[in-house]
């Protein structure tokens, strides 16, 4: 097997491109509204009434605000893999199994598109 099929082709390549650039975005989109929506919950916060109903809505506003770090700190982590696979695009090694050395279907990665592992990798990992 010659290194040439061994790698993706310009245009599929771009065309992963795309579809990480669309991710990256919404991702980028969304960590952008999770840091909103807790800035807002920041700014109304400020009331010290000593209630318990206020002690109640503390303790759920406080879960919820640990729910929204939780969310955004996932959404982080995989922007920062979306960025590794444009960087792995550039250099030519996007799209191949770092496990086996195997192109990655691109079924697998249409739908995983920061994936460095085949499902058979994967599976293997589990064991």
């Amino acid at each position: 097997m010659s290194q040439e099929s061994m790698r993706y082709s310009r245009e599929d390549l771009l065309e992963f491109q795309e579809i990480i650039q669309e991710k990256l975005n919404n991702a980028r989109k969304e960590v952008t509204f999770i840091k909103e929506t807790l800035s807002r919950r920041n700014d109304t916060g400020t009331d010290n009434t000593a209630s318990s109903a206020k002690v109640l809505e503390d303790g759920a506003d406080t879960a919820e605000k640990e729910s929204l770090n939780q969310l955004a700190s996932r959404q982080l982590k995989f922007i920062q893999q979306l960025e590794n696979a444009l960087i792995r695009i550039k250099n030519g090694s996007y799209g191949v199994c770092i496990a086996t050395g195997k192109l990655i279907p691109k079924e697998r990665l249409r739908a995983v598109p920061h994936t460095q592992h085949s499902i058979e990798a994967k599976l293997q990992r589990r064991d």
